[in-house]
């Protein structure tokens, strides 16, 4: 109520303060037409009409919605709007001007009149509004005391620098000084009150003549040459640099155009973020009002999927972990949004059948996604028989138990190091593919895998563990000079399992256009001079070795045995299903099982190279003893 009341009085104010203006326009006009000596029959006239024009200025106006438009943000659009509304009804005053007869000729004002008191009534109600913007955005306090806030270098002339320059024009703590821009017609010209200095080769010396505090990127996803340009000319003078949201945060409402953020995961990828556009409609069919199971819920991948699955408004989502407080942080993230679909999280071990069958049997789902899994290489070849149970025997489970509950789509979350694995976590992914890929589709149940690279920022992954050793001081380990690695980020990664999860139709792996591999000292020499320092000087990178089961370098696609075939997604390739002997299949798995709950790391070896899915290690990357993996476990934690 006090909000309604609020907009009429401040609805009522405006009205009354154009209608003043109007009258004094109105009354200025006849004094000019007749230098300052009004005579009596216009005096008459002007008195008689008063009334009408000051009204009907603000009739028309408010019909016309005039009086929507905030003053505090008027601009170049509100102005041509505004003097739109005043024309029209000086197209009422010229209509009786030369329609009215004769006997009403007391309503025809001078044409003079007329055209003089249209000019003076839309520069007085456009002046006070752009006073009412000028003092909303702080100008008189900036003017009186200095404006004390840090001063800003404009780094792009373009739209987006033009929306950075108005929107922080009213913050006390940013002050812009000016733009830089490559573009040589721009140079020398003033937009928004600032001037274009010139392009990006005169950054330092605007730093020092300018007397910048603070270089601010203006461009949602600049060119990593241009990204790196600016921070190595800033590091020199300690000039910290920002960067503007992207478009689609602004438009998602997630923040403003002046909510620059530090450096993301996304300017390490030495490549522009990957667009995986599908159609909405597909999407929505797949997902909206569908019960969801992710397992794995509480992880980097399974937490995001939980996010952007909330938004297509499924029926249900079903958030599965093993680990309670990861699980408890994407609850409660999920709870906290008020659209969010309805949340069951469930803490459960998906490799226990019986518990994992009554989940299903609770909540039916209708669609899974299956990110659970042990990732850690170098762990995985210490526990290798955790790695069979929890990955292997974990992955049947869910698998089964979907085709016994018609699941309708169920998406595996593979890896890259499923691919001529070296590796017991990149053996038991493959198993998991094949598994996927042996189940014979049944009605409307559609399984698939999706295989991608190393995702940034994840738990456990290199950017954590580099960040950690450049808060330390250094050094930053990396495991070889020529290791290499593809790269994506979480959303990247959470967008193509959604995407592939819509396009599945017959137990298809899924592989995403990543580019090209990313050196990992590249990415820990980017990462040390986007956090401000200089690699070899401040922070030094060292080389160590790689660890058991790692690869100098992976492929996402066996060349022998894989062909890719394009999909309605441009990024998005298939590898169609492959021909597997159930019954012998079958036999691997439960060797498998029993050689893990026997904790034989040999059998598991013997049993993982008999599968012929081409798992091969060197003689010093087969699992030790288990008393000298332990010794070794133990050792490392010390």
């Amino acid at each position: 109520m006090q909000r309604i009341q609020y907009e009429f009085y401040s609805s009522l104010n405006q009205k009354i303060i154009d209608a003043l203006i109007v009258g004094v326009s109105f009354y200025l006009a006849y004094e000019i037409r007749f230098d300052w000596h009004i005579p009596a029959y216009e005096a008459y006239q002007f008195w008689l009409l008063l009334p009408g024009v000051m009204l009907g200025h603000v009739l028309v106006c408010t019909v016309l919605g005039t009086y929507r438009l905030v003053w505090r943000y008027i601009g170049l659009a509100d102005a041509i709007t505004v003097t739109r509304d005043y024309f029209t009804f000086t197209l009422v005053l010229l209509a009786l001007r030369f329609g009215a007869p004769a006997s009403l000729a007391i309503l025809q004002v001078p044409l003079s009149v007329i055209i003089i008191e249209l000019l003076l009534s839309v520069e007085g109600v456009l002046s006070v509004r752009a006073l009412r913007r000028l003092l909303h955005e702080g100008f008189p306090a900036r003017t009186l005391n200095g404006n004390s806030g840090s001063r800003a270098l404009l780094i792009g002339a373009g739209r987006a620098g033009v929306m950075v320059a108005k929107e922080i024009a009213s913050r006390a703590d940013l002050r812009p000084v000016g733009f830089l821009d490559d573009d040589p017609k721009k140079t020398g010209t003033v937009i928004n009150g600032l001037k274009v200095f010139g392009p990006l080769s005169r950054l330092q010396s605007v730093v020092r003549e300018r007397r910048v505090q603070e270089v601010i990127i203006c461009i949602p996803r600049p060119p990593r040459d241009t990204f790196k340009r600016v921070w190595a000319l800033c590091e020199e003078l300690a000039v910290p640099v920002k960067i503007v949201p992207t478009l689609e945060e602004i438009l998602e409402g997630k923040v403003n155009i002046a909510a620059f953020r530090e450096v993301q995961m996304g300017d390490l990828l030495r490549r522009d973020p990957i667009d995986l556009s599908l159609s909405e409609t597909e999407v929505v069919a797949a997902y909206r009002d569908k019960r969801i199971l992710i397992t794995g819920a509480g992880g980097s991948i399974g937490s995001e999927l939980a996010c952007q699955l909330s938004r297509v408004k499924p029926e249900r989502l079903v958030l599965l972990d093993k680990d309670e407080n990861g699980l408890n942080d994407t609850y409660l993230k999920i709870e906290a949004d008020p659209g969010a679909a309805p949340v069951s999280p469930v803490v459960a071990d998906i490799r226990f059948l019986e518990r994992t069958q009554a989940i299903f049997e609770t909540f039916r789902p209708e669609v899974v996604f299956h990110a659970a899994a042990h990732k850690h290489v170098h762990l995985m070849e210490l526990n290798p028989s955790e790695a069979i149970l929890n990955n292997v025997v974990g992955t049947r489970n869910l698998v089964e138990l979907a085709t016994t509950f018609g699941v309708s789509r169920f998406v595996f979350v593979s890896t890259d190091k499923a691919v001529k694995p070296t590796s017991i976590m990149g053996a038991t992914k493959r198993v998991c593919e094949i598994i996927v890929q042996a189940q014979k589709n049944h009605g409307n149940s559609n399984f698939c895998c999706v295989r991608f690279g190393n995702v940034l920022g994840s738990r456990g992954s290199v950017v954590p563990i580099f960040r950690k050793q450049i808060a330390r001081g250094g050094p930053v380990t990396v495991t070889h000079p020529d290791a290499q690695r593809f790269l994506m980020t979480i959303p990247e990664a959470v967008c193509l399992l959604i995407q592939a999860g819509a396009l599945a139709s017959s137990r298809e792996i899924f592989v995403l256009d990543m580019g090209k591999p990313v050196l990992i000292q590249d990415l820990a020499r980017d990462l040390i001079e986007l956090s401000g320092l200089r690699p070899g000087q401040d922070i030094q990178i060292e080389m160590t070795q790689l660890r058991r089961g790692e690869k100098i370098s992976e492929i996402l696609v066996n060349e022998l045995t894989e062909n890719l075939t394009p999909t309605r997604c441009d990024k998005i390739h298939l590898i169609s299903d492959r021909a597997f002997e159930s019954n012998r299949l079958a036999e691997h798995l439960k060797d498998l099982e029993d050689a893990a709950r026997r904790e034989s790391f040999e059998d598991i070896y013997r049993i993982l190279r008999d599968m012929n899915i081409g798992f091969c290690t060197e003689q010093e990357s087969r699992p030790p003893h288990r008393a000298h993996a332990i010794r070794s476990a133990t050792a490392a934690a010390m």
